[in-house]
């Protein structure tokens, strides 16, 4: 790579999931490489606000989950489903346990429920129409712990203004601990004031439901405007950072 013309760098990455990037470590500007800044997904302990930023997961636009448009029967419609879970079941997971608790207590029938036990890696045509559709239609996206407690169902699921139902537990892996980072997981959302429902254990789910039953329309007008404003705010927010931070590091290294 010829970087004699090279003056910035700065990465964004998509980092992995039980956060071992340690790979990177010897290319910071810090220990001797060429990047000035790192932007990383998930909660890594290495983030400091200094050098290196939390970056959000975002849609899964490799699976081509689109651009969504905020319309009036979006907001306004009544949704047929309490809730959604679309995706994979893995033997002995937080996810099983959320399946027994669906089943235990009939909410199963009342909520979109489509579990597959391999993980598939890109949609059909069929299975994204089907996923968007149960985002649209339910008023709450129920979004179990996977290899990382931060997924991309999160950011989609407000795309379409289903309520996140969060399983906030730290997951396996180099992320942090929650007992030093009292924020950890999610920190970037919890610090930004997501409008989610976080939850510790699934058992805590069948009284959550219990009181969406009782939600009356204009109720759940009210939360849907209120979770895609703040996800718009929260991605403008996170753009204008961004920027903000490359100018100023970069703007203030040229003047040194």
């Amino acid at each position: 790579m010829k970087t004699q013309k090279l003056q910035h760098l700065a990465v964004v990455l998509l980092g992995n999931e039980l956060c071992n990037n340690d790979w990177i470590l010897k290319f910071l500007k810090k220990n001797g490489g060429l990047v000035e800044l790192l932007f990383i997904t998930y909660d890594s302990p290495w983030i400091n606000d200094v050098d290196i930023f939390q970056w959000p997961l975002g849609v899964a636009t490799y699976r081509n989950f689109p651009v969504v448009e905020a319309s009036w029967s979006m907001l306004h419609d009544e949704r047929p489903y309490l809730c959604n879970f679309l995706g994979t079941v893995y033997e002995n997971s937080s996810r099983q346990a959320l399946m027994n608790i669906l089943k235990q207590d009939g909410n199963d029938k009342l909520c979109w429920i489509s579990a597959r036990q391999q993980w598939q890696p890109q949609e059909t045509n069929v299975s994204l129409k089907n996923y968007q559709d149960a985002l649209l239609h339910s008023d709450l996206t129920l979004c179990p712990v996977g290899v990382n407690t931060e997924c991309y169902r999160i950011y989609e699921a407000c795309s379409y203004g289903s309520i996140p139902v969060v399983e906030d537990v730290m997951t396996g892996g180099n992320c942090g601990n929650s007992s030093v980072h009292h924020n950890a997981p999610l920190q970037l959302l919890k610090s930004r004031g997501a409008p989610f429902i976080f939850i510790k254990n699934w058992k805590e789910l069948p009284a959550i439901l219990e009181k969406e039953k009782t939600i009356v329309l204009q109720e759940k007008i009210q939360r849907r405007k209120e979770l895609l404003q703040w996800y718009q705010h929260f991605k403008t927010e996170l753009k204008m950072k961004f920027t903000d931070v490359l100018e100023n590091s970069f703007l203030m290294n040229n003047k040194h």
